[in-house]
C-alpha cells in the first residue's frame, strides 16, 4: 500500500511539474503569449510629463515617478463614447486628436473618424461631417487640422469649424492629392503625402497621376451573387509608374506653387520634409532604377530648386536604410546617413551640401538616430558595433571625441528619448527575456522606472517550457563568410537522439530574423513544433541586413542565387551535425521566405525532404517596380536576373514533400504567383499540395484564418517530415 502511494505521489508530481502544451489557439485566437508594451508615447513640452494610451485613455504621466497624474481623456466617458485607436497632442497642448473607427485599405493606409477634444472646455466635435477621413494633421500653432478625403486635400479652421477644399481633381484610379498610390506606400512606407510648414502659413503635398499606371483586378468572392472585380493600379516591374508632382499651397492667398523637381517624370520622389526655415523645403529624388539619390531645396514662394546633395552607388541606394536625413535648429547645418563607407555612417553637411564631417565610423551599422541635442552637442544614436544581433544606445559629442555605450544589459535596446534630450524610454529584450520597458534619466543614465517588465509573459514561457534561442555559426557556400543562424530544440533534448529539423527564413535584402531578442516571426509556431520533437533552425543567408553593404548588396541583379547557395549550405551543415537526421530537413518561409522556399524546393530539389511556401514570389517579373527593380534592374536591362532564379522555371525538378499557400486577396504578392507555379508543376507532372484562402490579404487573417492555418501547417509538417 505505501509503495502504490508514493508511486502515486512520484506520478503526481512528474505531472504537476510536466510543461504545458501549447495549442494553435492560444496565438491565434487567446493571446496566451501576447507581449505587452507602452504604447502612444508623447512626450510633453514642459518636459516633466509624457502621455500615452491605456485603457482607452490618454493618460499623462510624472517623469520623474512614472506614476499617473491626469487622465487627459477617456473615450469611454465621452458622449458619444469613442474607442480611442491613436490620438495626437497640438503642439500648444490644448486639444487632441482622437482617432477611431479605423478601417484599412492597404498595409498602412485607412480610412476613420477623426474628433477635436479641447481639453479646457472638455468638449468633443467631429472634425467633419463630410465623410471620412486619412491622415489628419495640426497645424504648428494647434488652429487648423489638415487631412485627405476621397484622393482630395482638405484643412478645418478649429475656431468656427469651417471645411476648406484644397484640390478638387482627385478621382480614385487617377489621380491622387495629399496621400500616395499603392507602390510608394507600400515600398517607401508613407501615406501622409502632406507636411505644414513650421510657421503653418503653407502645405506642401503629393500629387500623383496614376491614370497610365496598369490595373490589377482581384475578384472578391462568396459576398454576393456574382464575384465582384477590385481594380486598382499596380505597376508591376519594369512598367509605367505614376507621374509624381509636389506642390506647395499658401493658405493665406490660397494660391498653389509646384515645386521644380525636374523635367524627367520617370522618377520617385519618396520623402519631402520642411527645413527649419519655413521657406524652404526639402525634397528627395531617386532615379528610376535607384542607384541616385538627390537631395533638393525648393523655394516655397517661386517653386524653384537646387540640388544640394547627391548620392551614387553601383547597385542601388538603399533610401529606407538611411532614411536619416535630419536639419538641426541652427538653420546652417543638416545630417545625412550614407553607407558610402561600406557601412551606414552619419554625416554632417552644411545648408550648401558641403561636408562638415563624417560623424560615425567603422565596422558596423548605425540602427537609429534617437535624439540630436544640439545645445549639449550630443548625438545618441543605436547600432549593432557591440554585434550584428545586438542594439545598444550610444551617445557622441558633435566634434566625434566623447563617445559613451549607455546600454549595459547584452540584447536588443530600442530607444523613444524625449524632445528635451534629459530622459528615454528603453523598449529592451533579448533572446531569452521578454521585453522590459524603463523609463530612464539621460544624465547619469539611471532608471527611474520599470513601466512593463511582462511578468505574466515570463511566467507562461517557464510554465509552457519555451526554448530558448542557442545561437550557431556555419560558413556560407562561399567557404569563408560566417553566417548566423539559431536552434529551437526540444526541452528534453538529448544529444545521443537524431532529430528533423525545420528550417525557417525570410532571406529578403536588409532584412534580419537572427537577432538577440524575445520572440521573432512565428515564434510561438515554431515553438509548438518544438513541443512535438523537431529542432527549428532559423537562418540569415547573404543579402540580409547588419553586416555592411557588400554583404546586403551582394545578391543585386540576382536575387536568390546566393540566398539558396547559402540555405543548401545550411543544410549541409545541419546534416552533419551528429544530432540531426540528416533524411528529415525541411524549409518555410512567408512572402520572400516563401519565394525561397520554393525556389528551394525545385532549383534546389533533393536537399530539402518538405518545404512550406505562404505568399510565395514565383517570379519578379510580378512584384511591384520599386521593389524589384531596387535590386533586379528592369525586366528589360536583365531579364535572366529574373528568369534564372525563377521557382516556375525549374518546376519540373520539385522533389518532396510541397505544401503552397495564398490568399485570393493579396494585393501585395497576387495570387497570380501561385496561379502559374501550380500551373507550372501541373504541366510537369509533379505532386504537391496546394490551399488558397478566400480574399484574405498578404497576411492571411480575419475570422478564424490564422487558427486555420496554422493548425494546417501544424498537421502538414508533422505529416510530412
Amino acid at each position: 500500500m505505501r509503495l502504490i502511494l508514493i508511486s502515486c505521489l512520484v506520478v503526481a508530481f512528474y505531472a504537476s511539474s510536466a510543461q504545458r502544451q501549447i495549442a494553435v489557439e492560444d496565438f491565434t485566437v487567446r493571446n496566451t503569449f501576447a507581449q505587452k508594451s507602452v504604447y502612444g508615447i508623447n512626450w510633453m513640452k514642459n518636459g516633466q510629463f509624457y502621455s500615452s494610451l491605456k485603457d482607452n485613455k490618454v493618460i499623462k504621466y510624472s517623469i520623474t515617478t512614472g506614476q499617473p497624474v491626469e487622465t487627459i481623456v477617456d473615450g469611454s466617458a465621452l458622449s458619444p463614447a469613442l474607442r480611442i485607436d491613436d490620438y495626437s497632442l497640438s503642439v500648444d497642448e490644448t486639444k487632441v486628436l482622437l482617432l477611431t473607427n479605423v478601417e484599412s485599405i492597404y498595409r498602412h493606409s485607412f480610412t476613420a473618424q477623426y474628433f477635436v477634444y479641447d481639453i479646457a472646455q472638455k468638449t468633443v466635435k467631429p472634425l467633419s461631417g463630410n465623410g471620412k477621413q486619412s491622415y489628419a494633421a495640426f497645424s504648428p500653432d494647434g488652429s487648423k487640422v489638415a487631412f485627405v478625403r476621397e484622393n482630395n486635400f482638405f484643412y478645418v479652421t478649429l475656431a468656427d469649424m469651417q471645411e476648406v477644399q484644397v484640390t478638387t481633381d482627385g478621382k480614385f484610379n487617377h489621380i491622387i492629392n495629399g496621400t500616395t498610390d499603392w507602390v510608394y506606400e507600400e515600398e517607401f512606407s508613407f501615406v501622409d503625402g502632406f507636411h505644414w510648414s513650421p510657421d503653418g502659413k503653407r502645405l506642401a503635398y503629393y500629387r500623383f497621376d496614376e491614370s497610365g499606371v496598369h490595373e490589377y483586378n482581384l475578384q472578391r468572392w462568396g459576398k454576393t451573387l456574382y464575384p465582384t472585380d477590385y481594380r486598382f493600379k499596380y505597376p508591376k516591374a519594369g512598367e509605367a509608374n505614376s507621374v509624381v508632382e509636389i506642390w506647395v499651397y499658401d493658405l493665406a492667398s490660397k494660391q498653389k506653387i509646384k515645386a521644380d523637381i525636374g523635367t524627367e517624370t520617370d522618377i520617385y520622389i519618396p520623402r519631402i520634409k520642411w527645413t527649419n526655415d519655413a521657406q524652404l523645403l526639402s525634397v528627395r529624388r531617386l532615379n528610376r532604377l535607384q542607384n541616385s539619390l538627390d537631395v533638393l531645396h525648393v523655394n516655397a514662394a517661386t517653386g524653384a530648386s537646387r540640388v544640394v546633395l547627391n548620392e551614387k552607388s553601383e547597385t542601388y541606394v538603399d533610401l529606407d536604410f538611411i532614411d536619416n536625413l535630419l536639419y538641426l535648429e541652427n538653420g546652417t547645418q543638416f545630417i545625412h546617413a550614407s553607407e558610402r563607407s561600406g557601412y551606414k555612417h552619419l554625416y554632417l553637411y552644411d545648408m550648401n551640401g558641403k561636408l562638415v564631417r563624417q560623424l560615425t565610423q567603422g565596422n558596423f551599422e548605425i540602427a537609429d538616430v534617437v535624439g540630436v541635442d544640439e545645445k549639449g552637442k550630443v548625438l545618441y544614436f543605436t547600432s549593432t558595433e557591440v554585434s550584428p544581433r545586438e542594439r545598444y544606445l550610444y551617445s557622441l559629442s558633435f566634434d566625434g571625441k566623447k563617445k559613451a555605450r549607455l546600454s549595459t544589459a547584452p540584447g536588443t535596446h530600442r530607444i523613444n528619448m524625449s524632445s528635451d534630450y534629459q530622459f528615454y524610454i528603453d523598449y529592451y529584450s533579448q533572446a531569452a527575456k521578454p521585453q522590459v520597458v524603463s523609463l530612464y534619466k539621460t544624465k547619469g543614465n539611471a532608471v527611474l522606472k520599470v513601466l512593463e517588465n511582462n511578468e505574466a509573459l515570463v511566467k507562461a514561457q517557464e510554465e509552457y517550457g519555451f526554448a530558448g534561442k542557442e545561437f550557431f555559426s556555419f560558413k556560407a557556400a562561399d567557404g569563408s563568410t560566417m553566417l548566423d543562424g539559431f536552434f529551437l530544440k526540444p526541452r528534453n533534448f538529448d544529444a545521443s537522439k537524431k532529430y528533423p529539423v525545420l528550417v525557417y527564413q525570410y532571406s529578403g535584402p536588409g532584412s534580419q530574423q537572427v537577432t538577440d531578442s524575445w520572440g521573432g516571426g512565428h515564434f510561438i509556431f515554431h515553438q509548438i513544433l518544438v513541443q512535438k520533437g523537431y529542432i527549428v533552425a532559423i537562418i540569415d543567408p547573404r543579402g540580409t541586413g547588419a553586416r555592411g553593404e557588400h554583404f546586403k548588396k551582394l545578391t543585386y541583379k540576382q536575387l536568390g542565387k546566393y540566398e539558396l547557395e547559402d540555405h543548401l549550405a545550411g543544410a549541409k551543415y545541419l546534416a552533419s551535425l551528429p544530432f540531426i537526421d540528416p533524411s528529415r530537413i525541411g524549409i518555410w518561409g512567408w512572402s520572400f521566405g516563401g519565394y525561397m522556399s520554393s525556389l528551394a524546393m525545385t532549383k534546389g530539389a533533393g536537399v530539402f525532404k518538405m518545404g512550406i511556401a505562404v505568399a510565395p514570389v514565383t517570379n519578379w517579373r510580378f512584384y511591384d517596380n520599386i521593389y524589384t527593380e531596387r535590386f533586379q534592374q528592369t525586366p528589360q536591362l536583365n531579364a535572366s536576373g529574373y528568369d534564372d532564379n525563377s521557382p516556375s522555371t525549374y518546376a519540373k525538378n520539385l522533389q518532396g514533400n510541397f505544401l503552397l499557400i495564398h490568399g485570393t486577396g493579396d494585393d501585395n504578392v497576387h495570387f497570380q504567383n501561385s496561379v502559374v507555379l501550380q500551373e507550372a508543376l501541373i504541366n510537369a507532372g509533379k505532386k504537391f499540395r496546394s490551399f488558397y484562402y478566400p480574399d484574405k490579404h498578404h497576411g492571411i487573417q480575419g475570422g478564424a484564418t490564422r487558427l486555420h492555418l496554422y493548425t494546417m501547417m501544424v498537421d502538414y509538417v508533422v505529416e510530412s517530415l
